[in-house]
């Protein structure tokens, strides 16, 4: 009785799920369920580190925060709304995602340019003296 090994056939397609697989969880599930949100009360920044007519990127927290105008502070999910990438940059008045191109306003989280359709989902701050907090 003679024992046969795999085929190349089944090792490739084998090895080609694995990558797949692999490569995929990287980003999770559509769902975000890999995804930890900062908690209510959590400090991201003081107030001077927000430039006017900008903003900052909180990566860990999963948020961005803007400065439209001197005092007024707004926040946004650090989430891109095309294809679910992080944005890379605030810059130039808009919020940027390199994955596609899209530019969000920092005044209101909207499309400035596609090829995203949907705003940047608002988040919830709090300004306290020169303290910036998820609300």
């Amino acid at each position: 009785m003679t024992m046969q090994g795999p085929t190349r056939r089944s090792v490739l397609l084998a090895t080609g799920a694995a990558a797949f697989t692999v490569g995929c969880s990287q980003y999770g599930d559509e769902n975000g369920s890999d995804t930890v949100e900062a908690s209510p009360g959590t400090e991201l920044a003081s107030t001077s580190d927000i430039p006017v007519g900008g903003g900052k990127i909180f990566k860990d927290e999963k948020v961005v925060v803007t400065q439209p105008e001197k005092g007024e502070f707004k926040a946004f999910t650090n989430i891109c709304t095309h294809q679910q990438c992080p944005v890379a940059s605030v810059s130039g008045g808009t919020i940027n995602c390199n994955c596609h191109g899209s530019k969000f306003s920092i005044k209101d989280g909207s499309v400035a340019h596609p090829p995203a359709t949907q705003p940047l989902a608002e988040k919830k701050i709090t300004v306290e003296g020169d303290s910036i907090r998820l609300a």
